[in-house]
């Protein structure tokens, strides 16, 4: 690993978010899958979701045979959530709810509460879109677990630090955090959190101080005091 990489939150050592990094006791197991490609994004969220939830798993690749592989035990699909990559379609004026299970024409299903108070766990992919496709169709066992779609009424703390393909997208740590906090009723849960991504985005924001010139006398941190002419 690069030496100017944090070994735990895998941030540019400029960009640590390590301080902010507060362990949350989540019920529901968070399992991250996170697309290769995108574990070079600085701006990835992945990681910081894995160091957020204490009970969470972050899998890095393109393909596992089944979710048994990936945790060692037996498992019930019935009981895994998968968030699904298409919207919940439209029927009658009622609000949607914020969390539903819907089937794989995006319909939601009947009873959807029910099922979502079994859940013992909740898988994500991480990536772009076309990553995240890639990660669905190539682990042909998450067409067993429950499809769930969410309707956030929030926007992406990315703002303008990261193009997304839509206006409601949010990142993995958003839309994990967001899940958990309902599907637990923790409220709370959602904005504790986000505070890591918060404090990453501050910092990317942040101007970063110039290095002197060969030979320049001064150092970086004189340079960066140094009050600048009205």
């Amino acid at each position: 690993m690069n030496a100017e990489t944090c070994p735990t939150c895998l941030k540019p050592a400029h960009l640590c978010i390590c301080e902010a990094v507060e362990p949350i006791d989540n019920r529901v197991f968070l399992l991250i899958l996170q697309h290769p490609q995108e574990k070079r994004e600085a701006l990835g969220t992945a990681q910081i979701a894995h160091l957020q939830f204490r009970n969470s798993a972050l899998k890095v690749g393109l393909s596992w045979s089944n979710l048994k592989r990936i945790l060692g035990r037996e498992v019930d699909y019935k009981r895994w959530g998968v968030l699904y990559l298409g919207p919940v379609k439209e029927g009658d004026s009622a609000p949607k709810p914020e969390v539903a299970v819907v089937d794989k024409a995006g319909n939601p299903l009947k009873g959807g509460g029910e099922r979502l108070a079994e859940l013992e766990g909740l898988i994500v992919l991480d990536g772009t879109w076309s990553q995240a496709k890639t990660l669905w169709w190539r682990n042909p066992w998450l067409l067993k677990c429950q499809r769930l779609v969410l309707n956030p009424q929030f926007r992406s703390l990315y703002g303008e630090a990261r193009r997304e393909p839509r206006k409601d997208s949010v990142s993995t740590l958003e839309s994990a955090a967001f899940a958990l906090s309902r599907l637990e009723g923790r409220p709370a849960m959602f904005d504790q959190a986000l505070k890591p991504f918060s404090l990453l985005l501050k910092k990317v924001r942040a101007p970063r101080p110039r290095r002197p010139a060969p030979g320049a006398s001064g150092s970086v941190e004189a340079e960066a005091a140094a009050p600048t002419e009205e």
